[in-house]
């Protein structure tokens, strides 16, 4: 079962997504917030698996509550979820630095929003490609002078070639067909970097590569 928190000022944007993800089997929403303190207090309280956050709202926005979540050890296996309004909102490189796990714009279709609320839950990204591009350019303008990250010395030479291709917005089976290798072992390899690397999901990945200079804003 996933456990799932909403936080959006909107009463009837929280009773939309509500309405539709109640009503599958494997998902719960445990809580709802109408703010960010709200939602910060509330994944503390309930510890859901989930938190779809709106990055607009009072007392304190969606993007310091994702910080703050993602920044108490004891919410480690708290996935957040951004939501906006446009797929290209200006607040997407702020909220991947903070900590989201991916976006959704409020307008999706529903087995999108179910499909995105279970992919977090399992540890992967939620990038659709344009906020892929939207990152791209934004990293593209930020980082002019990469920092190499030490915990990515660790890496052996075939990590770091799925780890470039991870920036590049590649899922593990078409990593497989890129490298020839199963899915279960890009999988496994994926899996390898993000703990060697000590990111929380692939999103956090793919900031760290670029930030890094192991990937330059350009190359894909």
């Amino acid at each position: 079962m996933i456990r799932a928190l909403l936080a959006d000022d909107q009463t009837l944007v929280r009773a939309g997504f509500k309405s539709i993800l109640d009503g599958e089997p494997d998902i719960e929403i445990v809580g709802e917030a109408a703010d960010g303190e709200e939602a910060v207090a509330l994944t503390r309280q309930l510890r859901p698996d989930v938190v779809l956050m709106d990055i607009r709202m009072p007392r304190l926005d969606g993007l310091e509550a994702t910080r703050r979540i993602v920044g108490d050890p004891k919410l480690a296996a708290v996935r957040v979820i951004i939501l906006t309004t446009f797929d290209l909102d200006d607040y997407i490189y702020g909220a991947l630095r903070a900590g989201a796990s991916g976006f959704l714009v409020k307008d999706t279709e529903p087995m999108e929003l179910l499909h995105g609320v279970r992919v977090v839950a399992r540890g992967d990204a939620l990038l659709a490609p344009s906020i892929t591009r939207k990152l791209i350019g934004e990293f593209a303008q930020r980082v002019r002078h990469p920092d190499p990250s030490p915990r990515l010395n660790a890496l052996t030479e075939r990590e770091r070639e799925v780890m470039t291709l991870v920036a590049e917005g590649l899922t593990n089976d078409e990593i497989a067909a890129r490298l020839v290798l199963s899915p279960a072992t890009a999988k496994t390899h994926v899996s390898r970097i993000m703990t060697k690397a000590r990111v929380r999901d692939r999103a956090q990945l793919v900031i760290l590569a670029y930030e890094s200079g192991m990937v330059k804003p350009g190359w894909v």
